[in-house]
């Protein structure tokens, strides 16, 4: 098959660079990337490069970094570029997928083909930024990726090709996310083949079923043990690495990982009480049913054990969390 389509690819994260390695991958050209400014990052807050941009510099691909589409010099140089790249030509398509900036309805008109973006769900649930861990926290059974044709509404553009997967009962927001980043360079490949051949038809998203997936913010990572064990469970899976889910053990904030329902409940205990600490974890008494945590972390360490993590605060059966 001839993999001509001359592209553009803007994104940022892990989930994104997946992608744009399936392209090259492929072998379609790509022209041009855009992805997010360096940020500052880890310890000594030193300015960090994005995957996307170390992929592209791997591949010897112009790389732009424009602090904001809509405005600015950076910005409408980028427009350009994206209108000229191909020997004064406008790209074919520019490939979207957890790029960070909103488009103006300049650079999605700007390409030839217009915008295509790699979604992580099964539209039009959880449009929107964190659809990954809204979906595992709301016990969806299943999740996926859609490729879709991007306008100016948050998600609302018609799909392309859908491709979809279980959500395992222990999936986290981590491991879910890089099955779907898989998922979608598969996809991502498969949809630009067919869109070559003209087999690639638009679908308009229906108007029923929609959901949106607010992005997470640290303060819902607060374990609140009144609510059920299922609850909880699907949070803290979720919520894995980030922010984390997290609880009181006397002065101390820890973390808590690896959590299944256990069958220690005791329905006359406060919610919040450790009913038992073993080799598997520690469990803890909810406002309906119990949960086992099997890692725990301290601030400043890093997850262990929950067992261990229990022993070093000197956590006993009895005492309430929260």
């Amino acid at each position: 098959m001839s993999r001509t389509l001359n592209l553009g690819f803007a994104g940022t994260p892990e989930f994104a660079k997946v992608a744009l390695e399936a392209l090259l991958a492929a072998g379609y050209p790509v022209k041009l990337v855009l992805t997010q400014p360096d940020r500052p990052a880890g310890r000594g807050m030193k300015l960090t490069a994005s995957p996307v941009k170390e992929s592209a510099l791997k591949h010897h691909i112009p790389v732009l970094q424009p602090v904001s589409l809509k405005k600015g010099e950076d910005g409408a140089d980028a427009l350009l570029q994206i209108r000229t790249a191909c020997g004064g030509k406008p790209l074919d398509l520019l490939i979207v997928a957890a790029y960070g900036l909103i488009l103006p309805q300049a650079v999605l008109d700007a390409p030839r083909l217009g915008c295509l973006n790699i979604h992580a769900s099964l539209l039009p649930r959880w449009r929107g930024a964190a659809p990954i861990q809204r979906a595992i926290e709301a016990g969806d059974s299943s999740t996926g990726v859609c490729i879709m044709q991007m306008e100016a509404g948050l998600d609302t553009g018609p799909v392309r090709l859908t491709r979809e997967i279980a959500i395992a009962d222990d999936d986290t927001a981590s491991t879910l996310h890089d099955k779907l980043a898989e998922l979608g360079g598969r996809a991502l490949v498969e949809a630009l083949d067919a869109l070559v051949m003209s087999k690639l038809p638009l679908s308009p998203q229906p108007e029923h079923g929609v959901t949106y997936a607010e992005k997470i913010s640290k303060a819902e990572g607060l374990i609140d043990w009144q609510q059920p064990a299922m609850v909880l469970q699907r949070r803290l899976r979720a919520f894995d690495p980030f922010p984390g889910c997290h609880t009181q053990a006397g002065e101390t904030a820890v973390k808590c990982f690896s959590p299944t329902l256990a069958p220690e409940a005791a329905p006359s205990a406060e919610a919040g009480t450790v009913l038992a600490i073993d080799a598997e974890g520690v469990v803890i008494q909810c406002g309906q049913g119990a949960l086992r945590v099997g890692q725990m972390q301290r601030p400043g360490s890093r997850r262990g054990p929950a067992q261990a993590v229990a022993q070093a605060l000197g956590l006993q059966p009895g005492q309430r969390l929260g």
